[in-house]
């Protein structure tokens, strides 16, 4: 474990310590998923607090972790979501999540102050701590050459789900390495790579062994490449190969 691991989960100790001693809940930045994998390796010794994790809706890949003293009736989350559309439609460049994550950051933002960025079809949205959310919209102001402006919205949906595209096929065996080459379109031996070298993570805890057996609903994402659900398994071929079926996010 790195330095940086190690202080992470110093960090997570002493938030769930203080929300115990002082009676309140307390929260964490925006952790990514290798962030998440080790708040999960480190959460058993934090059982004399309830914690919980969320990031604007149910898929969310960076989340923000609430350590709470007692079960709440209402937990309310320290962030919100800010969306991102240009001021001339018709005059805005095609805009990548690259730029959007780009200008934003070059706003003096810290990636760790952020929640997952999602590009739509003329816009984009971010989640952002609040006490951060009029900084981003007042400096904010150009993604690339188009001129943008930012301002918080409350209807964003936490059911929402990224844009995806169904990918069916068979596989010899439910195992993680053949989903991976299902979803990608690479090999099986070209892909196991990716999951001994720590890029792979199922509801976001890491997974370093090829032959994990992922569970339907569950989701999956591979650091640099994306991420997919398994969505189903539906019987066998006549050669005894499973069908499945994934939803890989674009």
């Amino acid at each position: 474990m790195t330095r940086e691991e190690q202080q992470l989960m110093k960090r997570l100790e002493d938030l769930a310590r203080a929300a115990f001693e002082k009676g309140i809940p307390l929260y964490s930045d925006f952790l990514n998923l290798n962030e998440r994998s080790i708040f999960e390796s480190v959460k058993p010794k934090l059982s004399f607090v309830i914690s919980k994790s969320f990031g604007g809706y149910k898929q969310a890949e960076r989340q923000m972790v609430a350590f709470l003293p007692d079960a709440p009736v209402f937990l309310r989350y320290p962030f919100v979501c800010v969306r991102i559309a240009p001021l001339q439609a018709k005059f805005s460049e095609d805009l990548s999540h690259r730029d959007y994550l780009g200008a934003i950051l070059n706003t003096g933002m810290e990636r760790s102050r952020l929640g997952d960025l999602l590009v739509e079809e003329g816009c984009a949205y971010v989640f952002v701590q609040e006490k951060l959310a009029e900084h981003l919209c007042r400096e904010l102001t150009i993604v690339r050459h188009t001129s943008v402006q930012a301002q918080v919205t409350e209807d964003f949906p936490e059911d929402y789900e990224p844009r995806f595209r169904e990918v069916k096929g068979t596989v010899a065996s439910v195992r993680l390495d053949s989903l991976l080459s299902l979803a990608f379109g690479g090999s099986r031996s070209s892909l196991t790579g990716l999951i001994e070298a720590g890029k792979v993570f199922v509801n976001g805890k890491l997974i370093t062994s090829n032959g994990y057996t992922p569970r339907e609903e569950d989701l999956i994402s591979v650091r640099g490449m994306g991420r997919f659900q398994y969505v189903s398994q539906g019987g066998q071929s006549k050669k005894g190969r499973n069908y499945v079926t994934v939803k890989r996010y674009i």
